[in-house]
């Protein structure tokens, strides 16, 4: 297990890492799923698996859509991929590490997963990026497989055209780990990335 890092280096790179992903262009995005938001896949550059990219706009202010995004007391409540969330430690307002477990996925052919993830979150633009990584840090809980995020985040700004909308914008990439053929591990990440914008408008509606 490793320590803690210095949150203030990681978190400068973690914000460069997604700023860079958010400027790749769009010939080298392929689609994955259209549904209520629009997915696209590309290599991983952090390992064999694939960066995922999922865009739509959701109908609220920044503000409240990343409030329900990062760690805090809404994103148990809607998102209904996450079984429990648990701070372990505080660094800045903006800043934590956080465990949290999902569930079972695909008649459970993916076995529920644990993971602890460092979260930072910036102003960007007009708007927010929440982002993070995950961190070889605690025990494993029994039962779960510890999975890993490569960096992954969530740019949300307002449009410009259309004050009370704002373009959510998601770069996700989850090694999920254990004995899985790729097939499932792709077919769960699109369909994952599309039910989480239609679990959120419902949550933010609510």
């Amino acid at each position: 297990m490793d320590p803690l890092p210095n949150p203030a280096p990681l978190a400068s790179k973690l914000r460069n890492t997604l700023v860079r992903y958010h400027s790749i262009g769009d010939g080298e995005w392929r689609v994955a799923k259209k549904n209520h938001a629009t997915v696209w896949r590309k290599p991983s550059e952090e390992f064999s698996g694939y960066l995922y990219k999922a865009q739509g706009v959701v109908e609220d202010v920044t503000n409240r859509i990343v409030d329900h995004i990062r760690p805090g007391p809404y994103r148990l409540d809607w998102d209904s991929l996450m079984t429990s969330m648990d701070i372990m430690e505080t660094f800045e307002e903006n800043c934590c590490v956080m465990r949290y477990t999902t569930a079972g996925q695909l008649w459970n052919i993916i076995a529920p997963r644990e993971f602890v993830d460092f979260s930072y979150t910036t102003s960007y633009e007009d708007g927010l990026l929440t982002c993070g990584i995950s961190l070889d840090y605690g025990e494993v809980r029994p039962n779960f497989v510890r999975g890993f995020n490569h960096p992954c985040g969530w740019f949300c700004v307002p449009l410009k055209d259309s004050p009370g909308h704002s373009l959510l914008t998601g770069y996700i990439q989850t090694e999920l780990r254990g004995m899985l053929p790729q097939s499932a591990v792709d077919t769960a990440m699109s369909s994952t990335l599309a039910n989480f914008y239609s679990d959120l408008k419902k949550a933010l509606k609510a």
